[in-house]
């Protein structure tokens, strides 16, 4: 089973993106993707 997650920019704090990731994933997902409102790459983390 996967769970559907939003990313958000840690810059902007923009929620950009919507993923899904697997279940059992204990950690927060991170990952550097591109900003539309910032214009550059930055680090999106799992929203809560």
């Amino acid at each position: 089973m996967k769970d559907k997650v939003v990313l958000i920019c840690q810059e902007c704090l923009s929620r950009n993106y919507e993923i899904k990731r697997p279940a059992d994933l204990k950690t927060r997902f991170e990952i550097m993707k591109y900003c539309d409102k910032c214009k550059k790459h930055t680090l999106h983390k799992e929203s809560k």
